[in-house]
C-alpha cells in the first residue's frame, strides 16, 4: 500500500447519483464498497463529506438566506450524509464511527483528534462531520483541517471527473488533464480545485492531494495502491 492513512473528501452532490437531489442508496453502497475493499488492505480511512445534495449555505445566502444560519444549515447537511455514510458502511461489515464538529450526542460524538486517530487504529472507518463546526468555511477547508489534524499521509477528493484539467471538461472539450501540478500552478491558473482557504492549508501543511473520479468502482482501491489515476497536488 502507497498510503497508511488517508482523508477520503466526498462531494455531497456525488451522493445523489442519478436523482439530482437527496441521496441515492446505490450511489451510497457503491462508495461503502469501494471504502470496505481499502480497508481490507489495512488502510486507516478518515472520511469528511460535504452536504451540497440537500442545503449548500453559499446558494442559500445567493437566495436570501441568512449566511451564518445558511452555513449551519449546510453542517448539518454534512451530518445527514455522515449517517447515511456509516450506516451503508456497517451494512456491508465495516465498522464506522460519526463524529461532529459541533455537540450533539446521541447523533455522533463530540470530534476531537486522540478520538479520532484511536477509532482507525482499531480499525474504524472515521467520519468527521459537521465541517470546522464554523459558518464562513466551506467542507474542502474542513477536510484539509481534519486531514492535518490526523496525520493523513494524503487528501483523497473524490470527484465526478478523474482529475484536473486546464478548463472544466465538462464545458470545454479541449481542455487537457494534468497527471500532477502544484499548489503555485493551481493559484497562478487560477484552476477551481478547492476555495484558496483550504488549498493554502494543504500547501503549508504539505499535505498532498489526489483528485481522481470516485464513480468508478475500483478506482479508489487503484489510487490507495498508488496507481497513477487522477491528479497529484503537490508543493
Amino acid at each position: 500500500m502507497k498510503f497508511k492513512r488517508i482523508l477520503l473528501k466526498l462531494s455531497g452532490e456525488s451522493l445523489m447519483g442519478r436523482q439530482g437531489y437527496g441521496i441515492d442508496p446505490e450511489r451510497l453502497g457503491q462508495y461503502a464498497g469501494q471504502i470496505k475493499e481499502i480497508c481490507a488492505m489495512g488502510v486507516q480511512v478518515g472520511i469528511v463529506i460535504g452536504g451540497g445534495n440537500i442545503f449548500r449555505g453559499l446558494s442559500g445566502a445567493a437566495k436570501g438566506f441568512d449566511r451564518y444560519k445558511g452555513d449551519q444549515m449546510g453542517m448539518l447537511a454534512t451530518v445527514i450524509n455522515s449517517m447515511a455514510l456509516s450506516s451503508a458502511l456497517e451494512s456491508v461489515g465495516v465498522r464506522s464511527r460519526v463524529l461532529t464538529a459541533i455537540r450533539m450526542e446521541p447523533v455522533g460524538e463530540f470530534y476531537s483528534k486522540p478520538r479520532a486517530i484511536e477509532a482507525m487504529e482499531r480499525g474504524e472507518v472515521v467520519i468527521m462531520s459537521g465541517g470546522t463546526g464554523n459558518p464562513y468555511f466551506t467542507t474542502d477547508t474542513g477536510a484539509s483541517l481534519r486531514g492535518i489534524e490526523i496525520e493523513a499521509d494524503v487528501m483523497l477528493k473524490g470527484t465526478r471527473v478523474d482529475g484536473i484539467y486546464t478548463a472544466d471538461p465538462e464545458k470545454d472539450p479541449t481542455a487537457v488533464r494534468f497527471d500532477e501540478i502544484t499548489y503555485d500552478e493551481i493559484y497562478n491558473r487560477g484552476l477551481k480545485v478547492m476555495d484558496l482557504t483550504a488549498t493554502t492549508m494543504c500547501k503549508e501543511c504539505n499535505l498532498p492531494i489526489v483528485v481522481f473520479d470516485m464513480d468508478t468502482p475500483g478506482n479508489l482501491l487503484k489510487v490507495v495502491s498508488g496507481d497513477r489515476i487522477g491528479t497529484l497536488v503537490h508543493n
